[in-house]
Parts: structure tokens; C-alpha cells; sequence
């Protein structure tokens, strides 16, 4: 069984197109992607998490 994938803050900026500070300015209103930090700090999203969030972004532009 595969394991669930976990992209790179990078990874995440680049595929929905957007600027680290304008993430983190969404991160603070609480309208990003849930984030997981990993025991060096870093941070990752699942990409359930992140399609998901692409779905709820969909459905409130409808």
C-alpha cells in the first residue's frame, strides 16, 4: 500500500500559484490547506488535504 503523499510547502505555492507571503496571510485568516509540521520544522500538506481545499475553493466561487 502506498504511503499518503506529503508536498513541500514549495511543491504547494507553485501548483496553486501564489506567493509565500500571500499563503501564510491565508493561513492566518484560516482559509489554507491544513499543514502538518514535521519533526525538523518543516512543513507539509497531504494532497488529500490540499484537493480538498481545491474543491472548497470551487464551490464557493460557484
Amino acid at each position: 500500500m502506498a504511503r499518503p503523499q506529503k508536498l513541500k510547502l514549495r511543491e504547494v505555492l507553485e501548483e496553486i500559484d501564489m506567493s509565500r507571503a500571500a499563503f501564510y496571510r491565508m493561513r492566518a485568516r484560516g482559509q489554507a490547506p491544513r499543514m502538518h509540521k514535521i519533526p525538523n520544522g518543516q512543513l507539509r500538506v497531504s494532497r488529500a488535504d490540499l484537493d480538498a481545499w481545491w474543491e472548497r475553493c470551487e464551490e464557493r466561487a460557484a
